[in-house]
Protein backbone atom coordinates (compact mmCIF):
# COMPACT_ATOMS: atom_id res chain seq x y z
CA UNK A 1 0.00 0.00 0.00
CA UNK A 2 1.32 3.73 -1.21
CA UNK A 3 0.77 7.02 -0.75
CA UNK A 4 1.54 10.66 -2.58
CA UNK A 5 0.81 14.09 -2.58
CA UNK A 6 -1.84 14.25 -4.87
CA UNK A 7 -4.15 12.22 -1.47
CA UNK A 8 -4.66 14.76 0.13
CA UNK A 9 -7.46 16.30 -2.07
CA UNK A 10 -9.01 13.26 -3.34
CA UNK A 11 -12.86 12.55 -1.91
CA UNK A 12 -13.23 10.64 1.27
CA UNK A 13 -15.45 7.93 -0.84
CA UNK A 14 -12.29 7.45 -2.75
CA UNK A 15 -9.71 7.34 -0.55
CA UNK A 16 -11.93 4.92 0.95
CA UNK A 17 -12.06 2.72 -1.65
CA UNK A 18 -8.74 3.14 -2.14
CA UNK A 19 -7.71 1.79 1.35
CA UNK A 20 -10.32 -0.81 1.10
CA UNK A 21 -8.36 -2.03 -2.25
CA UNK A 22 -5.08 -2.14 -0.23
CA UNK A 23 -3.99 0.73 -2.54
CA UNK A 24 -3.46 2.92 -0.15
CA UNK A 25 -2.45 2.54 3.67
CA UNK A 26 -4.26 4.26 6.31
CA UNK A 27 -1.04 4.77 8.41
CA UNK A 28 1.04 6.60 5.46
CA UNK A 29 -2.00 8.62 4.46
CA UNK A 30 -2.86 10.24 7.76
CA UNK A 31 1.16 10.90 8.25
CA UNK A 32 0.69 12.70 4.94
CA UNK A 33 -2.09 15.30 6.61
CA UNK A 34 0.10 15.67 9.43
CA UNK A 35 2.83 17.09 7.31
CA UNK A 36 0.48 19.37 5.39
CA UNK A 37 -1.12 20.73 8.91
CA UNK A 38 2.27 20.98 10.12
CA UNK A 39 3.22 23.02 7.46
CA UNK A 40 0.15 24.82 6.15
CA UNK A 41 -1.78 25.15 9.53
CA UNK A 42 0.64 27.51 11.20
CA UNK A 43 -1.00 29.80 8.53
CA UNK A 44 -4.82 29.28 9.09
CA UNK A 45 -4.69 27.92 13.03
CA UNK A 46 -7.90 25.92 11.86
CA UNK A 47 -7.15 22.65 14.52
CA UNK A 48 -7.15 23.70 18.48
CA UNK A 49 -5.48 20.02 19.26
CA UNK A 50 -4.14 17.30 16.77
CA UNK A 51 -3.97 13.69 17.82
CA UNK A 52 -1.26 12.16 16.32
CA UNK A 53 -0.31 9.05 18.90
CA UNK A 54 -4.16 8.04 18.54
CA UNK A 55 -4.23 8.66 15.23
CA UNK A 56 -1.53 6.67 13.71
CA UNK A 57 -2.52 3.90 16.15
CA UNK A 58 -6.09 3.58 15.10
CA UNK A 59 -4.74 3.99 11.22
CA UNK A 60 -2.06 0.99 11.86
CA UNK A 61 -5.52 -0.72 13.49
CA UNK A 62 -7.21 0.10 10.19
CA UNK A 63 -4.54 -1.49 8.27
CA UNK A 64 -4.39 -4.39 10.16
CA UNK A 65 -8.24 -5.42 10.14
CA UNK A 66 -7.91 -4.76 5.60
CA UNK A 67 -5.07 -7.36 5.73
CA UNK A 68 -7.16 -9.75 7.82
CA UNK A 69 -9.95 -9.08 5.87
CA UNK A 70 -11.94 -7.74 8.42
CA UNK A 71 -15.60 -6.07 7.53
CA UNK A 72 -14.91 -2.36 6.96
CA UNK A 73 -17.05 0.21 8.17
CA UNK A 74 -18.34 3.52 5.39
CA UNK A 75 -15.22 5.73 6.59
CA UNK A 76 -12.66 2.71 7.16
CA UNK A 77 -9.12 4.08 7.61
CA UNK A 78 -10.49 7.67 6.36
CA UNK A 79 -9.23 10.54 8.52
CA UNK A 80 -11.52 13.14 9.81
CA UNK A 81 -11.36 16.56 11.42
CA UNK A 82 -14.37 16.67 14.44
CA UNK A 83 -15.75 19.91 15.54
CA UNK A 84 -13.94 21.26 18.95
CA UNK A 85 -17.39 21.62 20.43
CA UNK A 86 -17.84 17.34 20.11
CA UNK A 87 -17.19 15.73 23.46
CA UNK A 88 -14.28 13.13 22.82
CA UNK A 89 -13.08 10.28 25.42
CA UNK A 90 -9.32 10.75 26.12
CA UNK A 91 -8.98 13.90 24.10
CA UNK A 92 -8.76 17.87 25.26
CA UNK A 93 -11.97 19.23 24.39
CA UNK A 94 -11.55 23.14 24.54
CA UNK A 95 -15.49 24.06 23.18
CA UNK A 96 -13.51 26.90 22.15
CA UNK A 97 -13.12 28.55 25.67
CA UNK A 98 -10.31 29.64 27.89
CA UNK A 99 -12.98 27.70 30.89
CA UNK A 100 -12.46 24.51 29.31
CA UNK A 101 -9.07 24.56 27.75
CA UNK A 102 -8.12 21.37 29.88
CA UNK A 103 -11.01 19.44 29.74
CA UNK A 104 -10.22 16.17 28.77
CA UNK A 105 -13.70 14.01 28.73
CA UNK A 106 -14.64 10.63 29.63
CA UNK A 107 -17.50 9.70 27.18
CA UNK A 108 -17.69 10.75 23.05
CA UNK A 109 -20.87 12.21 22.07
CA UNK A 110 -23.21 10.36 19.74
CA UNK A 111 -21.22 11.58 16.47
CA UNK A 112 -17.79 10.80 17.70
CA UNK A 113 -19.35 6.98 18.58
CA UNK A 114 -20.24 6.60 15.42
CA UNK A 115 -17.78 8.61 13.42
CA UNK A 116 -15.35 5.87 15.44
CA UNK A 117 -17.61 3.04 14.63
CA UNK A 118 -17.95 3.78 10.66
CA UNK A 119 -13.96 3.04 11.03
CA UNK A 120 -12.76 7.01 10.64
CA UNK A 121 -9.77 8.09 12.24
CA UNK A 122 -9.65 11.43 14.08
CA UNK A 123 -6.68 13.73 13.02
CA UNK A 124 -7.56 15.85 15.78
CA UNK A 125 -10.57 18.67 16.96
CA UNK A 126 -11.01 21.93 14.24
CA UNK A 127 -11.27 25.49 15.65
CA UNK A 128 -14.48 27.00 16.69
CA UNK A 129 -15.70 30.28 18.91
CA UNK A 130 -16.30 30.27 22.44
CA UNK A 131 -19.19 27.70 22.68
CA UNK A 132 -19.85 27.84 18.65
CA UNK A 133 -22.04 31.31 19.49
CA UNK A 134 -20.14 33.35 16.89
CA UNK A 135 -20.56 33.64 13.45
CA UNK A 136 -16.79 33.66 12.84
CA UNK A 137 -14.06 31.73 14.07
CA UNK A 138 -12.76 33.53 17.41
CA UNK A 139 -11.75 32.62 20.82
CA UNK A 140 -9.20 33.37 23.51
CA UNK A 141 -6.95 29.81 23.07
CA UNK A 142 -5.18 31.66 20.16
CA UNK A 143 -5.31 33.75 16.53
CA UNK A 144 -8.63 33.93 14.80
CA UNK A 145 -9.00 30.64 12.51
CA UNK A 146 -8.11 32.16 8.87
CA UNK A 147 -9.59 31.58 5.33
CA UNK A 148 -6.82 29.88 3.51
CA UNK A 149 -8.06 31.45 0.20
CA UNK A 150 -6.95 34.72 2.12
CA UNK A 151 -5.41 34.58 5.35
CA UNK A 152 -6.45 38.30 6.09
CA UNK A 153 -10.03 37.08 5.82
CA UNK A 154 -12.47 35.22 8.59
CA UNK A 155 -13.68 31.53 7.75
CA UNK A 156 -16.52 31.82 9.18
CA UNK A 157 -18.30 29.84 12.16
CA UNK A 158 -18.76 28.14 14.01
CA UNK A 159 -17.56 25.30 12.44
CA UNK A 160 -14.71 27.76 11.11
CA UNK A 161 -11.78 25.17 11.61
CA UNK A 162 -13.81 22.55 9.69
CA UNK A 163 -13.97 24.50 6.84
CA UNK A 164 -10.52 26.11 6.52
CA UNK A 165 -9.10 22.25 6.58
CA UNK A 166 -11.24 21.04 4.55
CA UNK A 167 -10.50 23.85 1.98
CA UNK A 168 -6.72 23.73 2.30
CA UNK A 169 -6.58 20.05 2.02
CA UNK A 170 -5.84 18.99 5.64
CA UNK A 171 -8.35 16.77 6.06
CA UNK A 172 -10.76 14.63 3.56
CA UNK A 173 -13.61 15.24 5.73
CA UNK A 174 -14.97 16.46 8.78
CA UNK A 175 -18.19 17.42 10.96
CA UNK A 176 -19.64 20.32 12.14
CA UNK A 177 -22.48 21.81 13.98
CA UNK A 178 -25.32 24.26 12.88
CA UNK A 179 -27.41 26.55 15.55
CA UNK A 180 -27.75 29.37 13.52
CA UNK A 181 -25.54 28.71 10.00
CA UNK A 182 -22.45 26.94 11.73
CA UNK A 183 -22.06 24.25 9.09
CA UNK A 184 -23.08 26.63 5.84
CA UNK A 185 -21.54 29.96 6.90
CA UNK A 186 -17.84 28.49 6.48
CA UNK A 187 -19.00 26.09 3.56
CA UNK A 188 -19.77 29.37 1.77
CA UNK A 189 -16.66 31.67 3.36
CA UNK A 190 -14.17 28.28 2.29
CA UNK A 191 -15.93 27.27 -1.12
CA UNK A 192 -16.69 23.69 0.56
CA UNK A 193 -20.13 22.04 0.53
CA UNK A 194 -21.92 21.22 4.17
CA UNK A 195 -25.46 19.94 5.15
CA UNK A 196 -27.70 21.28 8.34
CA UNK A 197 -29.60 18.84 8.79
CA UNK A 198 -33.69 18.40 9.50
CA UNK A 199 -33.96 18.96 13.14
CA UNK A 200 -33.74 15.70 15.29
CA UNK A 201 -32.12 13.80 11.99
CA UNK A 202 -28.84 13.54 13.73
CA UNK A 203 -29.09 13.03 17.72
CA UNK A 204 -27.83 15.75 20.06
CA UNK A 205 -26.58 13.86 23.13
CA UNK A 206 -23.39 15.31 24.06
CA UNK A 207 -21.44 13.14 26.02
CA UNK A 208 -21.84 16.35 28.88
CA UNK A 209 -22.97 14.72 32.21
CA UNK A 210 -26.23 16.49 33.62
CA UNK A 211 -29.49 17.65 32.41
CA UNK A 212 -30.25 17.86 28.85
CA UNK A 213 -31.31 21.17 27.95
CA UNK A 214 -33.66 21.72 24.76
CA UNK A 215 -32.63 22.30 21.56
CA UNK A 216 -34.85 23.79 19.22
CA UNK A 217 -32.09 25.10 16.71
CA UNK A 218 -29.01 23.40 16.85
CA UNK A 219 -28.18 20.43 14.40
CA UNK A 220 -24.85 18.36 14.00
CA UNK A 221 -23.82 17.34 10.33
CA UNK A 222 -20.88 17.39 7.66
CA UNK A 223 -18.63 19.11 5.90
CA UNK A 224 -17.03 17.75 2.99
CA UNK A 225 -15.39 19.26 -0.96
CA UNK A 226 -18.01 16.92 -2.62
CA UNK A 227 -21.71 16.48 -2.40
CA UNK A 228 -21.33 12.31 -2.09
CA UNK A 229 -18.55 12.22 0.83
CA UNK A 230 -21.39 14.94 2.78
CA UNK A 231 -24.14 12.28 2.07
CA UNK A 232 -21.89 9.01 3.03
CA UNK A 233 -21.12 11.16 6.57
CA UNK A 234 -24.89 11.92 7.05
CA UNK A 235 -25.78 8.57 6.33
CA UNK A 236 -22.93 7.23 9.51
CA UNK A 237 -24.47 10.05 11.66
CA UNK A 238 -28.22 10.10 11.32
CA UNK A 239 -30.55 7.65 12.92
CA UNK A 240 -32.54 8.23 15.97
CA UNK A 241 -31.06 7.54 19.85
CA UNK A 242 -32.74 7.09 22.94
CA UNK A 243 -30.54 9.30 24.61
CA UNK A 244 -31.73 12.11 22.84
CA UNK A 245 -35.89 12.49 23.08
CA UNK A 246 -35.71 14.85 20.25
CA UNK A 247 -34.37 12.72 17.73
CA UNK A 248 -36.11 11.17 15.60
CA UNK A 249 -37.17 7.86 15.15
CA UNK A 250 -37.93 7.04 11.53
CA UNK A 251 -34.61 5.68 9.56
CA UNK A 252 -33.10 7.77 7.63
CA UNK A 253 -33.24 8.13 3.73
CA UNK A 254 -30.32 6.38 1.60
CA UNK A 255 -28.68 9.73 1.21
CA UNK A 256 -26.22 7.75 -0.46
CA UNK A 257 -28.40 6.47 -3.28
CA UNK A 258 -30.20 10.10 -3.59
CA UNK A 259 -27.05 11.49 -5.34
CA UNK A 260 -28.08 9.47 -8.15
CA UNK A 261 -31.77 10.53 -8.06
CA UNK A 262 -33.02 12.07 -11.56
CA UNK A 263 -33.83 16.10 -10.55
CA UNK A 264 -36.30 16.37 -14.06
CA UNK A 265 -39.32 18.13 -13.11
CA UNK A 266 -38.95 19.76 -9.26
CA UNK A 267 -40.54 22.93 -8.27
CA UNK A 268 -37.80 25.28 -7.51
CA UNK A 269 -38.50 28.46 -5.53
CA UNK A 270 -35.98 31.23 -6.05
CA UNK A 271 -35.42 34.40 -3.23
CA UNK A 272 -32.72 36.96 -3.35
CA UNK A 273 -33.59 38.52 -0.22
CA UNK A 274 -36.46 36.37 1.53
CA UNK A 275 -37.76 40.16 2.25
CA UNK A 276 -35.71 41.62 5.02
CA UNK A 277 -31.76 40.21 4.04
CA UNK A 278 -29.04 42.57 2.64
CA UNK A 279 -27.08 41.47 0.71
CA UNK A 280 -24.66 42.06 -1.73
CA UNK A 281 -24.98 42.92 -5.14
CA UNK A 282 -22.64 40.29 -6.88
CA UNK A 283 -23.13 37.77 -4.67
CA UNK A 284 -26.83 38.14 -5.20
CA UNK A 285 -26.45 37.72 -9.09
CA UNK A 286 -24.12 34.89 -8.57
CA UNK A 287 -26.58 33.33 -6.76
CA UNK A 288 -29.29 34.16 -9.00
CA UNK A 289 -27.22 32.29 -12.04
CA UNK A 290 -26.45 29.47 -10.05
CA UNK A 291 -30.75 29.23 -9.13
CA UNK A 292 -31.11 29.47 -13.07
CA UNK A 293 -28.78 26.23 -13.67
CA UNK A 294 -31.12 24.28 -12.59
CA UNK A 295 -33.29 25.07 -15.16
CA UNK A 296 -30.92 23.51 -17.54
CA UNK A 297 -31.16 20.54 -15.43
CA UNK A 298 -35.19 20.05 -15.90
CA UNK A 299 -36.51 21.94 -12.98
CA UNK A 300 -39.02 24.76 -13.04
CA UNK A 301 -37.43 27.74 -11.33
CA UNK A 302 -39.55 30.77 -10.45
CA UNK A 303 -39.10 34.05 -7.90
CA UNK A 304 -40.58 32.68 -4.66
CA UNK A 305 -43.07 34.48 -3.39
CA UNK A 306 -41.84 34.76 0.58
CA UNK A 307 -41.69 38.60 1.39
CA UNK A 308 -41.26 37.92 5.91
CA UNK A 309 -40.14 40.77 8.65
CA UNK A 310 -36.88 39.57 9.80
CA UNK A 311 -36.79 37.32 12.54
CA UNK A 312 -33.67 38.33 14.34
CA UNK A 313 -35.14 38.97 17.48
CA UNK A 314 -37.24 35.87 17.70
CA UNK A 315 -34.40 34.05 16.95
CA UNK A 316 -32.26 35.76 19.68
CA UNK A 317 -34.69 35.15 22.39
CA UNK A 318 -34.77 31.91 22.41
CA UNK A 319 -31.18 31.03 21.61
CA UNK A 320 -29.66 32.86 24.52
CA UNK A 321 -32.23 31.83 27.03
CA UNK A 322 -31.52 28.27 26.26
CA UNK A 323 -27.51 29.36 26.30
CA UNK A 324 -27.96 30.97 29.90
CA UNK A 325 -30.04 28.01 31.10
CA UNK A 326 -27.13 25.52 29.94
CA UNK A 327 -24.26 27.56 30.75
CA UNK A 328 -25.72 30.69 32.86
CA UNK A 329 -23.40 29.59 35.88
CA UNK A 330 -19.95 30.39 34.16
CA UNK A 331 -21.27 34.49 33.87
CA UNK A 332 -21.04 34.43 38.55
CA UNK A 333 -18.27 32.15 38.47
CA UNK A 334 -15.54 32.90 35.65
CA UNK A 335 -17.29 35.97 33.34
CA UNK A 336 -13.65 37.01 33.03
CA UNK A 337 -12.18 33.73 31.09
CA UNK A 338 -15.49 34.17 28.49
CA UNK A 339 -15.20 35.74 25.22
CA UNK A 340 -17.22 39.55 24.95
CA UNK A 341 -19.65 37.59 22.79
CA UNK A 342 -20.52 34.79 25.45
CA UNK A 343 -21.02 37.42 27.76
CA UNK A 344 -23.06 39.29 25.54
CA UNK A 345 -25.07 36.36 25.14
CA UNK A 346 -25.20 35.13 28.40
CA UNK A 347 -26.57 38.22 29.81
CA UNK A 348 -29.39 38.92 27.48
CA UNK A 349 -30.47 35.47 28.62
CA UNK A 350 -30.61 36.05 31.92
CA UNK A 351 -33.16 38.84 31.18
CA UNK A 352 -35.56 36.82 29.05
CA UNK A 353 -38.59 36.64 30.93
CA UNK A 354 -41.45 33.64 30.68
CA UNK A 355 -43.75 35.50 28.80
CA UNK A 356 -40.95 36.72 26.02
CA UNK A 357 -39.97 33.59 25.71
CA UNK A 358 -43.84 32.30 24.96
CA UNK A 359 -43.99 34.55 22.51
CA UNK A 360 -40.59 33.97 20.56
CA UNK A 361 -42.08 30.33 20.20
CA UNK A 362 -45.69 31.26 18.95
CA UNK A 363 -43.29 33.53 16.67
CA UNK A 364 -41.24 30.03 15.83
CA UNK A 365 -44.95 28.26 14.62
CA UNK A 366 -45.74 31.44 12.92
CA UNK A 367 -42.24 31.39 10.55
CA UNK A 368 -42.96 27.50 10.16
CA UNK A 369 -46.21 27.99 9.02
CA UNK A 370 -45.14 30.19 6.20
CA UNK A 371 -42.36 27.66 5.00
CA UNK A 372 -44.90 25.15 4.95
CA UNK A 373 -47.23 26.78 2.74
CA UNK A 374 -43.97 27.96 0.48
CA UNK A 375 -43.74 23.99 -0.08
CA UNK A 376 -46.38 23.27 -0.51
CA UNK A 377 -45.52 25.30 -4.21
CA UNK A 378 -42.21 24.16 -4.20
CA UNK A 379 -40.09 21.01 -3.62
CA UNK A 380 -36.60 23.11 -2.77
CA UNK A 381 -36.26 26.95 -2.23
CA UNK A 382 -32.79 28.44 -3.17
CA UNK A 383 -31.41 31.86 -1.83
CA UNK A 384 -28.08 33.04 -1.16
CA UNK A 385 -26.21 31.43 1.46
CA UNK A 386 -24.36 34.56 3.32
CA UNK A 387 -25.15 38.32 2.33
CA UNK A 388 -21.41 38.70 1.31
CA UNK A 389 -18.01 36.60 0.82
CA UNK A 390 -15.48 36.37 4.02
CA UNK A 391 -14.95 39.33 5.60
CA UNK A 392 -11.35 40.80 7.69
CA UNK A 393 -11.09 38.45 10.45
CA UNK A 394 -12.75 40.28 13.16
CA UNK A 395 -14.42 42.84 11.39
CA UNK A 396 -17.90 41.49 10.16
CA UNK A 397 -19.43 44.82 8.42
CA UNK A 398 -21.53 46.92 9.82
CA UNK A 399 -23.14 47.33 6.44
CA UNK A 400 -24.15 45.54 3.42
CA UNK A 401 -25.51 46.79 0.46
CA UNK A 402 -26.31 50.31 2.12
CA UNK A 403 -28.11 48.45 4.83
CA UNK A 404 -28.17 48.27 8.73
CA UNK A 405 -26.20 44.55 8.69
CA UNK A 406 -26.20 44.28 12.85
CA UNK A 407 -30.30 43.20 13.36
CA UNK A 408 -29.83 40.67 11.05
CA UNK A 409 -26.40 39.47 12.76
CA UNK A 410 -24.91 41.04 9.79
CA UNK A 411 -23.95 38.25 6.54
CA UNK A 412 -25.86 35.25 8.43
CA UNK A 413 -29.00 36.41 7.55
CA UNK A 414 -29.95 33.86 5.36
CA UNK A 415 -29.36 30.89 7.64
CA UNK A 416 -30.35 31.42 10.86
CA UNK A 417 -34.22 31.20 9.83
CA UNK A 418 -33.91 27.82 8.78
CA UNK A 419 -32.44 26.79 11.87
CA UNK A 420 -35.73 28.11 13.56
CA UNK A 421 -38.09 26.40 11.19
CA UNK A 422 -36.35 22.33 11.37
CA UNK A 423 -35.27 21.99 7.67
CA UNK A 424 -32.75 20.59 6.17
CA UNK A 425 -30.79 23.07 4.04
CA UNK A 426 -27.11 23.13 2.67
CA UNK A 427 -24.52 25.51 0.91
CA UNK A 428 -23.02 24.58 -1.80
CA UNK A 429 -20.14 26.20 -4.07
CA UNK A 430 -21.43 28.64 -6.83
CA UNK A 431 -18.07 30.06 -8.20
CA UNK A 432 -15.69 32.72 -6.96
CA UNK A 433 -16.41 36.70 -6.97
CA UNK A 434 -14.31 39.37 -8.02
CA UNK A 435 -12.45 39.54 -4.71
CA UNK A 436 -11.45 35.95 -5.32
CA UNK A 437 -13.34 34.60 -2.26
CA UNK A 438 -15.75 31.62 -2.87
CA UNK A 439 -19.69 32.24 -2.77
CA UNK A 440 -22.59 29.74 -1.89
CA UNK A 441 -25.99 28.15 -3.08
CA UNK A 442 -28.16 27.69 0.11
CA UNK A 443 -30.58 24.70 -1.20
CA UNK A 444 -33.51 24.50 1.49
CA UNK A 445 -35.65 21.26 1.74
CA UNK A 446 -39.10 20.58 3.35
CA UNK A 447 -38.94 18.98 6.82
CA UNK A 448 -37.18 15.52 6.51
CA UNK A 449 -36.45 16.01 2.73
CA UNK A 450 -32.38 15.81 2.72
CA UNK A 451 -32.70 13.09 0.12
CA UNK A 452 -34.19 15.75 -2.07
CA UNK A 453 -31.31 18.40 -1.12
CA UNK A 454 -28.66 15.84 -1.99
CA UNK A 455 -29.93 14.81 -5.54
CA UNK A 456 -30.59 18.42 -6.11
CA UNK A 457 -26.79 19.13 -5.01
CA UNK A 458 -25.29 16.21 -6.94
CA UNK A 459 -26.92 17.04 -10.21
CA UNK A 460 -25.79 20.79 -9.47
CA UNK A 461 -22.37 19.25 -9.18
CA UNK A 462 -22.35 17.55 -11.86
CA UNK A 463 -23.32 20.63 -14.04
CA UNK A 464 -20.91 22.91 -12.57
CA UNK A 465 -18.07 21.11 -11.26
CA UNK A 466 -16.08 23.13 -7.93
CA UNK A 467 -13.53 19.97 -6.29
CA UNK A 468 -10.48 20.83 -8.31
CA UNK A 469 -9.89 24.16 -7.30
CA UNK A 470 -7.62 25.45 -4.74
CA UNK A 471 -7.28 28.00 -2.54
CA UNK A 472 -3.50 29.79 -2.05
CA UNK A 473 -2.68 28.27 0.72
CA UNK A 474 -3.37 24.27 -0.23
Amino acid sequence: MTVNGDLAFTSASDLRDLIGARQVSPVELVKLYYERIDRLDPQLNAYLTLTTDEALKTAQAAEDAIMRGDDLGPLHGVPIGVKDLEMTAGIRTTGGSLVYKDRMPTADSIVVERVRAAGAVILGKTNTPELGLLGHTENRLGDHCRNPWDTTRTTGGSSGGAGSALAAGLCPLATGGDGGGSIRIPASFCGVYGIKPTQGRVPKYGGRPGTMMANQFSQQGPLSRTVKDSAILLQVLAGHDRRDAGSLRESPDDYVGALEQDVKGLRIGWSRDLGYAPVETEVAEMSAAAARAFEDLGCTVEEADISLESPFDTFWVVFTANLYAGYGELLRTRAVDLTWYTRRCLENGARVTGGEYSAALGGIEELKARFVDAFDRYDLLLTPTMSGTAYPVGEPPAQIDGIDAYREIGVPAFTYPINMIGHPAASIPCGLASDGLPVGLQIIGPRGGEGTMIAASAAFERARPWGERRPPVS
